[in-house]
Parts: C-alpha cells; structure tokens; sequence
C-alpha cells in the first residue's frame, strides 16, 4: 500500500470531531472538534483542514444500536458522509462506530471527547486495513 493520509470525523448534530491519519504508520491522532450547528460554519471549516492536510481519503463513523441495527444518527452520519463525497470528491468509508465515545473518554476523562472519537473511528479504519472485509465504501 502506499502513503495516503486520512482524515477521519466524528459527526454530531452539535459538534464535529476530527482526526488525521496516514497508512505508513497506521496511526490515528485527534486534530480538533468544530464548534457549530450551522451546516456552512461546518464545511467551511471541513474545507480549510481538508486544503491543508490533503487527504486521499476520509472516514466517517457510522452509529449502529448494539444489535447491528441503524437509528436516526445513522441516517444522519451516512447523509454527512455523502456531502463530503458530493463536495470534496474524495472517497467515503463509513466504519462502525460502537463505543467509540466509551474508548475515547477513557483517554481523556471529562474533556470533550469528539476530537478523540474520531481518531478512534480512524484508527478502527488503518486497523482494518490489513483486514479489508470490516470496512465499506458509501
């Protein structure tokens, strides 16, 4: 495989959690959390770390009920997903993304957490990369 970068979002209704990674080192690591419920606000901001990190791909956690079933935040996630697939023209791949928020506030206690979440999401998608078949494409 070669190097590619990637950047990884926790998407929430009231914040975005984001996170940054790259295929060599397999490594996923928090990069910061955007403040906003304004849709514009939002991609505005998605852009200007998009220009400067340059990713060749981006992750996004997928919410599923503990007995694999989808609910309105994965609806809204898949939704978010294909906007930034729409408007970036980078391939989407959405990663199950259970307890991710438990592992994160695991990390860093009472802070918020969503910058953290991201980097796990992003990390669960490196780990599956030596094993494919956990992964999917939007």
């Amino acid at each position: 495989m070669h190097e590619q970068t990637l950047m990884g979002f926790d998407f929430g209704t009231k914040r975005i959690g984001v996170a940054l990674g790259n295929t060599v080192l397999l490594q996923a690591r928090a990069l910061e959390i955007i403040h906003s419920e304004v849709r514009k606000v939002r991609f505005a901001r998605i852009e200007a770390l998009i220009k400067m990190w340059q990713p060749n791909e981006l992750v996004v956690g997928l919410p599923l009920t503990q007995d694999n079933q989808e609910q309105l935040a994965s609806m809204q996630s898949r939704r978010f997903a294909q906007q930034l697939q729409g408007r970036f023209n980078l391939p989407v791949h959405l990663v199950d993304e259970r307890d991710s928020s438990l592992e994160a506030q695991s990390s860093v206690g009472n802070r918020p957490d969503d910058a953290f979440a991201a980097a796990v999401i992003l990390q669960r998608y490196l780990d599956a990369c030596l094993t494919p078949q956990q992964q999917s494409s939007i």
